[in-house]
């Protein structure tokens, strides 16, 4: 491989960090210069990590450009970076939306601009982190680390109740983290006392036996951080308020990447490692995700406020990938990880223009608008393809993963199948409603007719966004071979564990007392 030896995993992941460290030394009035080094430096970090994606060897389950070093030799901790079919497209979603979140932030960010930026390279260093980690404590530091900057971006550039926002975000977030560190280190410890191996290093703990019970128990802890992350329904109940706190761009990174990392979470970590109790937990798992898919479209339909609208719509399509997850079958996995890009990229677009038109009103209301298309023509027309984006319409990025998950989802049971499409028809009725209310009609006020159409940095922004979108839509077999050797082998793992599940089932029915040994199989 071309890249062999190369760190360009490190290089990607610490050049933003670098960057945030040149803006420090920089004096806080040179506002603009600011500016241009943190898009500077999350545009190269963007080109640097393009060729990832190239030079990545589709048909190869296992992780590529690895790096490898010792940490902390006495506790068996590596910083072990590596990617592979799951986190490639996501370690390079990141890459792309931090550049277009901080060029979004040109006009829109006044006030302590260099503070701003400094967080914002910050963040991006700390997603691409968990992204690339194959070792769980650095994992974790990654996944703790990414915490602080987002809690400033949000609690000092945010709205009036960026308090309470930031604290409901900081205190759902750090209550399932300790619950997924106490899990990680009683893995480490059964791994240990199995092999006599100190080491946190993932490719080695998935070869450590644990027994169903206890499968069950750690499951649930790494699951619930994951949960909240994404966030499941009931957990959910963070993200709107985050959500329309934040300022614009930290609601495209939140949207487009933070939220990622808990449906990531479960595909990285709980099917792999918790084959047995995930197979067991799946009907549990897919319900809550059936009732997030359906209560978040019906309560999108309802909000008059239009952050919130894309905020709930969030709760809806993660449930969707979560759906598609654990359906347990190719189709859905790899429609789930591919949804998982689809989703960023619109819901990421449609915070961008919804931050624009505040920028421009400081209004969010739908009520407040009408008739923009004979006002703003080009800002209609992005926002028309992004809707049309995120509503799942054929040629644009939306409908393969939309498609792919459904087929997955029927593939498991038909009921999942049949929820999923009920839940992505009121998507479509919410959007288009929304979109009908506000770009047609009657201009809702005189002060809307001398409203500027986009900028050119805003122009910047958007168009690289709506390409793409293009692209997988018309294109999806690059992106979609490139993970398609690692789902399989997820799959592969999870359906081994349900036949042994099954084997020891009926093993136990046909042994003497078999009644009584089932029983108590199933209360282990």
């Amino acid at each position: 491989m071309a890249l062999t030896g190369f760190p360009i995993l490190s290089i990607v992941i610490f050049l933003p960090a670098a960057g945030a460290g040149l803006i420090l030394l920089l004096p806080a009035r040179r506002a603009n210069l600011i500016r241009a080094v943190a898009v500077v430096f999350s545009l190269a970090d963007f080109l640097i990590s393009v060729p990832l994606f190239f030079f990545f060897q589709a048909g190869r389950a296992h992780p590529q450009f690895v790096e490898r070093l010792s940490w902390i030799g006495s506790w068996g901790a590596y910083y072990h970076l590596g990617l592979d079919g799951l986190s490639l497209l996501l370690f390079l979603l990141t890459t792309f939306l931090s550049w277009v979140a901080i060029l979004s932030s040109w006009t829109a960010i006044q006030q302590q601009v260099k503070a701003y930026m400094f967080f914002l390279l910050t963040l991006e260093t700390g997603m691409l982190g968990v992204f690339a980690s194959l070792d769980l404590f650095l994992f974790y530091v990654f996944w703790e680390a990414m915490l602080i900057p987002m809690y400033f971006l949000i609690g000092v550039w945010g709205g009036p109740r960026r308090i309470y926002a930031t604290i409901k975000f900081v205190l759902f977030t750090m209550t399932g983290s300790v619950l997924m560190l106490v899990a990680i280190i009683w893995l480490y410890f059964a791994h240990q006392a199995q092999t006599g191996k100190a080491t946190f290093d993932l490719l080695e703990l998935l070869r450590t036996n644990l027994a169903g019970t206890t499968q069950v128990w750690l499951f649930a802890a790494f699951g619930l951080a994951f949960a909240i992350k994404v966030p499941m329904f009931p957990l959910h109940t963070w993200l709107p308020d985050a959500h329309v706190e934040a300022p614009t761009a930290g609601s495209v990174i939140l949207a487009g990447v933070l939220l990622k990392m808990g449906t990531y979470g479960f595909l990285r970590f709980c099917l792999p490692l918790f084959p047995e109790a995930v197979a067991g937990l799946a009907p549990v798992v897919a319900v809550l995700a059936i009732i997030g898919i359906i209560y978040g479209a019906l309560v999108s339909l309802v909000q008059r406020d239009i952050k919130k609208l894309v905020a709930y719509s969030s709760v809806s399509h993660l449930g969707l990938v979560m759906l598609g997850l654990f359906s347990f079958n190719v189709q859905g996995i790899e429609g789930g990880v591919l949804q998982m890009v689809n989703h960023g990229l619109s819901t990421g677009a449609l915070f961008l223009l919804v931050g624009m038109l505040y920028e421009r009103t400081h209004k969010r209301m739908i009520d407040d608008f009408g008739g923009l298309a004979r006002i703003v023509p080009a800002f209609t027309a992005f926002f028309l393809i992004v809707m049309l984006s995120s509503i799942g319409v054929p040629g644009l990025n939306g409908f393969v993963g939309e498609f792919l998950i459904l087929l997955g989802a029927f593939r498991a049971k038909a009921a999942y199948g049949a929820a999923a499409v009920t839940a992505i028809i009121l998507g479509a009725i919410y959007m288009l409603w929304m979109y009908q209310r506000v770009m047609h009609g009657e201009t809702a006020s005189e002060e809307q007719r001398s409203l500027r159409d986009m900028r050119f940095h805003e122009v910047a922004c958007m168009l690289p966004v709506v390409i793409l979108m293009f692209v997988i839509g018309l294109f999806p077999r690059p992106f979609l071979a490139r993970t398609e050797a690692s789902v399989k082998q997820v799959v592969a793992r999870v359906h081994s564990a349900q036949l042994k599940s099954a084997e020891l089932r009926e093993t136990r029915a046909a042994e003497p007392g078999g009644a009584r040994e089932k029983g108590a199989g199933r209360a282990d």
